[in-house]
């Protein structure tokens, strides 16, 4: 795949740049204010590098679910700003998408100016399952710009038009950010070093059953937490309560169990669960046996005896990657499993991988150091898909272009 040096000398070129901004927002006092600005960081180093380039970067993105109209609560207006305190310098900012203030402010820009674009989702054109309506829009993209780069990692197994299709019409190359997550993901599916732990979490098994399918072939521990446990736990014979259940995934799971048996691949579940009999910050935590939770119990995290078990599974791992967390982190009383877990990860000798999503979030929140893990995902949809072996549209039409 082509990287940016493939594309030249890009002294005063117009290049379009999908990154993923797509940040956690709230309002704070009448402001809107990022929560978590860790994309917009990750989205730096190519902007930079291509500003420093002399290139007029034109920079475009998604935020939330707009539904393919302008929605003042999805403006990029705010990501913009902070892009350019981290850039130190000025962002300008089109306050449409391909409309007149867009043209205006790309004709504006100067040699190594920035711009940023108004939420691309405020056009139908960009996610519609319709080819046509999807390449008209992308071909007004394509008339900002001379190339193209893709480094939104977070979208690239979509079929979108600032993703795909803008591709196909302009000469295009992967950034950086997009060409590291490509390179780490590799690590994890071609002769990965030994032990290879993988870490699930997050609320549904029903989420993340390719990537299990994959992973019983490559991986010598799973180690499983969060929602997804309860259904594996009730596969096993055990009652769990009110907590969080895939009644239609209850075979699959046994199925997993018998499978990782067979090839050697040691699943660990955990043995002790915390619950409360409400979720919120004011719910009554306790502990109980995995195999023992009451009847109006609502599971929200592995126990403390689990978390360590984790913790020491991981120990003499050499690579590991890990997604979604071990319970309802945002509630200090059910962070202490997720805790565990990036604790764990800091100290691997070898690749630990996080794989994105609320498992990065997760690590910020929590106060560790992102420099402690080996690489920290931008994208958690995109990771799995990668690694259940499914084609990442984003990636493929770089690979033919």
């Amino acid at each position: 795949m082509s990287d940016i040096a493939s594309l030249g000398d890009l002294t005063g070129k117009r290049v379009l740049v999908r990154s993923d901004l797509n940040v956690p927002l709230e309002q704070v006092d009448g402001t809107t204010a990022i929560t978590d600005d860790g994309r917009i960081r990750a989205s730096v180093p190519t902007i930079k590098q291509l500003s420093d380039a002399g290139a007029r970067v034109v920079v475009t993105a998604h935020l939330g679910r707009p539904d393919g109209a302008p929605d003042p609560a999805f403006s990029l207006a705010p990501v913009a700003a902070r892009l350019g305190e981290l850039l130190g310098r000025e962002v300008a900012f089109a306050t449409d998408t391909v409309g007149e203030s867009a043209s205006e402010t790309v004709a504006a820009l100067a040699d190594g100016d920035v711009a940023v674009l108004e939420n691309v989702r405020f056009n139908e054109g960009e996610t519609s399952k319709d080819d046509d309506v999807r390449a008209s829009f992308a071909g007004q993209l394509a008339q900002l710009a001379d190339a193209f780069v893709s480094d939104g990692f977070g979208v690239v197994h979509r079929k979108q038009a600032s993703v795909y299709d803008v591709a196909l019409r302009l000469p295009s190359a992967m950034g950086g950010l997009v060409a590291t997550e490509i390179d780490v993901l590799r690590r994890l599916t071609i002769d990965p070093a030994r032990p290879y732990v993988v870490v699930l979490g997050g609320s549904k098994v029903s989420d993340k059953l390719g990537v299990i399918d994959n992973l019983l072939e490559k991986a010598d521990k799973l180690l499983i937490g969060g929602g997804m446990v309860f259904t594996f736990l009730k596969a096993q014979g055990h009652e769990v309560g009110k907590s969080l259940l895939e009644d239609d995934q209850l075979d699959i799971c046994r199925r997993y169990l018998t499978e990782a048996a067979e090839r050697g691949v040691e699943i660990v579940l955990p043995t002790d669960i915390v619950v409360a009999d409400s979720f919120g910050d004011e719910a009554s935590a306790r502990v109980v046996a995995a195999d023992a939770i009451p009847a109006d119990a609502l599971g929200l995290d592995i126990g403390p005896e689990s978390a360590a078990a984790f913790a020491a599974a991981l120990g003499d791992a050499k690579t590991v990657f890990w997604n979604g967390p071990m319970g309802v982190f945002e509630v200090d009383a059910f962070a202490g499993g997720t805790r565990a877990v990036a604790g764990a990860l800091t100290t691997i000798d070898g690749l630990s991988v996080v794989g994105g999503g609320d498992s990065a979030a997760a690590v910020r929140q929590l106060g560790f150091d992102e420099a402690a893990f080996g690489h920290i995902s931008t994208g958690g949809g995109a990771s799995l898909e990668y690694l259940e072996g499914k084609e990442l549209p984003g990636i493929a039409v770089l690979e033919r272009h």
